[in-house]
């Protein structure tokens, strides 16, 4: 269906701009055009409780915009800081080409798909059941926190606490700058990413990771289920404490300290740190050669 036959069927509201409280609250089959959320009345709540809304060039700069809206297309918009908060309790979204730069702009929505967006908003993504995320770049703390049933493809990340409590994950082509992130996940599989930052994936299970670069220390502690294909360890010392793991890596490791179980094939260990008896993990030392998990 060509643009002008779909917008026949919509009620077109553009070049306007609205300060009051749920300005437009309700609306249905509406396609909201070059239009500001923003004034001195201060309104929240602009577009609450809508349905099959397309909103395009619209400049978003009060609280709550879209609360409880089913079937909303977003497209090359603007949420400020000042934006609190603006997608909450929706689902059946696609946003693209959108800045959302106000705290929590996603919670507790389902059937998400974002492309090509810009986000900084701490507690983003919170309790998302169903996300598409792609070519996107985020900074945040506390992302995606208790999602579940996620997939990001060359997704970058800058912030603390990232992916904790999610399950059902797919990364692809993903770069991470992140510290505590991946803690107590379940069933997520990370490929061709880099993955930076401190104490990383602990308490998960069922995390895999193929052709991943990890850096920072004391990665995979208290983790069941791990598995790491052709993996990268950069900077990596206390590695798999605790952990239940089948790993191949293709570097030189600083150390690695009481695994509890399984195999972790590497070229080289500066210390192997074997003090607790319950630690059985078998470390096998070889170069050049494939590993059996791969």
């Amino acid at each position: 269906m060509n643009d002008s036959v779909f917008e026949h069927k919509m009620t077109v509201v553009e070049n306007q701009t609205f300060d009051e409280e749920r300005a437009l609250y309700g609306s249905r089959h509406v396609l909201v055009r070059n239009v500001a959320f923003d004034g001195p009345a201060d309104g929240e709540s602009a577009l609450k409780e809508s349905s099959d809304i397309q909103v395009e060039h619209a400049f978003c700069n009060l609280r709550y915009p879209f609360w409880h809206d089913h079937q909303l297309e977003i497209r090359h918009s603007e949420m400020t800081e000042l934006c609190r908060a603006a997608l909450w309790y929706s689902d059946h979204i696609r946003i693209t080409d959108t800045k959302l730069h106000g705290i929590k702009a996603l919670r507790e929505c389902s059937d998400v798909v974002m492309e090509d967006c810009d986000i900084i908003s701490p507690e983003f993504g919170w309790s998302v059941r169903g996300i598409e995320m792609s070519r996107c770049r985020a900074e945040s703390e506390y992302f995606m926190m208790r999602a579940e049933n996620l997939h990001f493809s060359q997704v970058e990340l800058k912030g603390k606490y990232s992916f904790q409590y999610i399950e059902n994950g797919v990364f692809e082509d993903c770069n991470f700058d992140t510290k505590d992130s991946f803690w107590h996940a379940k069933n997520v599989t990370v490929k061709n990413s880099v993955i930076k930052g401190e104490y990383l994936a602990w308490y998960s299970d069922g995390l895999t990771l193929e052709n991943c670069k990890i850096i920072g220390t004391q990665p995979f502690c208290y983790c069941r289920n791990l598995k790491l294909i052709n993996c990268e360890m950069i900077d990596a010392d206390l590695c798999f404490e605790k952990s239940d793991v089948e790993a191949c890596v293709t570097t030189p490791v600083i150390s690695i300290k009481n695994p509890l179980s399984g195999h972790i094939w590497v070229p080289e260990v500066g210390e192997i740190i074997m003090d607790d008896e319950n630690a059985r993990g078998e470390i096998i030392l070889q170069k050049n050669k494939k590993c059996a998990c791969a």
